[in-house]
């Protein structure tokens, strides 16, 4: 089958099978599938400025001009040896996949077809259209996992001649990961910042990284989930003060409770200990935190967990009811939150 899996893609992006007249990339992080368009359309050695060798097309356009794409693959070019034909926002477009599909069964001559698509699920139609043929590829681009990313910063700060710490490094790698174009935006911030410097620290990353200001949330949270009173008033009136939206602290909250009843599960289903549920967690849980998680899952139960996720959903819906209280709003239901966390380590 002409696919894929996702580590094999970055090798067969290096040396493209220049067979290939069809080329799919796919998945839910847009900013990988982008940049690796980008990578395999400057592989064919093309202008991609000029109009004659490039058409850049969108899926609506196809979608409401049947056989345009078929045309366009088709037509012969006049100032080079070959066109491309690239073609953006794909998805379950009925009209785009036929044509697809019939371009990648019947190759055209003089043109390769590059297609950015969405996150298409096994046996989508335009995947399978593309899976099937002999003379095409479908490259699946998912969020980078923690190897991705260590590459990642190594090749901005690389080209920016800078090192960089081990825990600025762990900050990094927390707080960057879902969308390859917003991390390749954050480490261009950083290298800017750090210009003149040879070593990146953790303070420069906790000062210029817009991903990472998430772990000031996690001080939130984590009180909450430890039931450190003090803390965690500290913690919230300091991000609220900053400008942060109530509503983001909640969603924060929500995604770790999300978390605690996942890897509880694990704990349930496995016999595994806290410990090995936070060392095999996937993606990995900073190392920092561990023993935060750790913690939080010998006291949290699975009953407390539900109930706790009710709770935060509601003051969700609380919060953009009245917007104005929303700061109250989300106080209230995250302190009595850490109040059950304070009597649960009792």
């Amino acid at each position: 089958m002409a696919q894929k899996k996702s580590h094999e893609v970055d090798g067969w992006l290096a040396r493209p099978d220049p067979a290939c007249r069809v080329v799919l990339l796919y998945g839910p992080d847009r900013g990988l599938v982008s940049e690796r368009a980008r990578r395999f359309a400057a592989w064919t050695g093309l202008p991609l400025d000029d109009p004659f060798c490039v058409v850049r097309l969108d899926a609506s356009d196809i979608e409401q001009q049947p056989g345009r794409l078929v045309d366009e693959a088709h037509t012969v070019p006049m100032f080079a040896e070959r066109r491309l034909v690239w073609v953006r926002d794909a998805g379950g477009q009925k009209a785009l996949t036929a044509q697809v599909e019939a371009l990648a069964n019947d190759p055209p001559a003089d043109s390769i077809v590059l297609v950015e698509a969405g996150d298409l699920k096994k046996g989508a139609a335009l995947r399978s259209a593309v899976e099937k043929a002999a003379r095409a590829m479908a490259l699946p681009c998912y969020a980078d996992d923690p190897r991705g990313i260590d590459a990642v910063i190594d090749d901005e700060l690389g080209r920016a001649g800078l090192k960089i710490t081990l825990e600025a490094r762990q900050l990094l790698k927390a707080g960057l990961g879902g969308d390859r174009l917003a991390t390749r935006g954050e480490l261009e911030k950083l290298t800017l910042y750090c210009a003149g410097k040879e070593e990146v620290t953790a303070e420069d990353v906790r000062t210029m990284v817009g991903d990472v200001s998430g772990l000031a949330a996690d001080d939130v949270v984590d009180s909450v989930l430890l039931g450190d009173l003090a803390r965690f008033d500290h913690a919230f009136s300091r991000l609220i003060a900053a400008g942060t939206p109530a509503f983001l602290v909640l969603n924060a909250a929500m995604r770790q409770f999300q978390a605690l009843q996942l890897l509880r599960h694990g704990m349930q289903t496995d016999g595994k200990s806290a410990a090995a549920a936070v060392a095999a967690a996937r993606p990995p849980i900073f190392f920092a935190r561990r023993k935060t998680i750790e913690n939080a899952l010998q006291r949290w139960q699975p009953s407390a967990l539900a109930t706790a996720l009710e709770r935060l959903h509601a003051a969700v819906l609380r919060t953009r009811q009245k917007p104005d209280v929303a700061p109250a709003v989300a106080r209230q239901a995250l302190l009595a939150l850490a109040v059950e966390g304070a009597r649960a380590a009792r």
